[in-house]
């Protein structure tokens, strides 16, 4: 692809895990610092952008392609809050074709209309599900459409689990022009030990951490008005928060390429931290008998 315009940036994490909240509040982060910005959802499930247009039915591109007819932007686009331009890729109909392959139709079709040699955005936000790093789902990371992955991940493993196997597609991919990794963003921590697990998954696997977002209720009763946080809340901690993380996106250049463990690593890695976090739990219930 090449010379094209602005930053072209992928967020990753498995379903469930908030990638899809982060990727808003951080293209709201940088709409609101007066940049131009794209977030394209690369989620079956069509809610990436959500958030950022109150929650505004949105046709799909996959959708609106299926028709047959002619796909103009304005079909497919909607601008959002602080002028995000939203754009969802969508999905196949259930039971038929591979999720993956619409991102691949929908990035072409996107070419095809000149949207961001149109639009020109200072970045673009791919947010996919990273469940399965599948060939479809890799197409961000694979194809030089973007030239850096983030990975959301909460403490929990199997979370933990899908940022090891997106760390296994960029280092097979990256050395061949593919994309490198930005970084860990640590969201929805609430236990005091989350943030040393995933700090020592990040030291395992030659990774660094980009961000940490605890769990909070602003967050979603933000969603719950169908808006991010940066709008529903702007002067919230969680807001400067999402600020500070969206600095931290826009500005890094200190891209790598990871060490991923094996699966068999992985395990016993967790294992060990089972038996730690047990422990402490242990010697916190000990601790409060005692005061008792």
């Amino acid at each position: 692809m090449g010379n094209q315009e602005g930053k072209h940036i992928a967020i990753y994490g498995k379903g469930g895990i908030g990638k899809s909240t982060t990727t808003s509040n951080i293209s709201a982060a940088l709409a609101e610092a007066g940049f131009k910005v794209i977030q394209i959802g690369c989620d079956p499930k069509s809610d990436s952008t959500n958030v950022l247009r109150g929650n505004e039915y949105l046709p799909t591109v996959l959708d609106s392609m299926r028709d047959g007819s002619k796909v103009h932007l304005d079909d497919i686009s909607r601008l959002g809050f602080g002028g995000v331009l939203c754009i969802e890729s969508g999905g196949p109909v259930p039971g038929v074709g591979c999720a993956g392959r619409g991102i691949n139709a929908a990035v072409t079709l996107l070419q095809e209309l000149h949207l961001f040699d149109e639009f020109k955005p200072d970045y673009v936000l791919y947010d996919v599900l990273g469940d399965v790093v599948c060939g479809g789902f890799a197409v961000p990371i694979r194809d030089g459409i973007t030239d850096r992955a983030y990975v959301v991940s909460s403490s929990d493993f199997m979370a933990i689990y899908a940022a090891n196997n997106l760390f296994k597609a960029i280092s097979k991919y990256a050395p061949s022009g593919g994309a490198k990794l930005g970084g860990i963003i640590g969201n929805g921590l609430s236990a005091g030990y989350s943030q040393n697990i995933i700090d020592d998954f990040a030291q395992k696997t030659g990774t660094k951490v980009t961000g940490y977002i605890p769990r909070s209720l602003v967050v979603s009763q933000s969603e719950l008005y169908g808006k991010t946080v940066i709008e529903a809340s702007p002067e919230s901690e969680h807001a400067k928060l999402y600020r500070k993380l969206a600095k931290s996106v826009a500005e890094n250049e200190d891209l790598m390429i990871p060490n991923p463990l094996a699966t068999t690593e992985l395990r016993s890695w967790a294992k060990d931290w089972g038996d730690k976090v047990f422990k402490l739990e242990e010697g916190v219930v000990a601790g409060s008998r005692e005061a008792i």
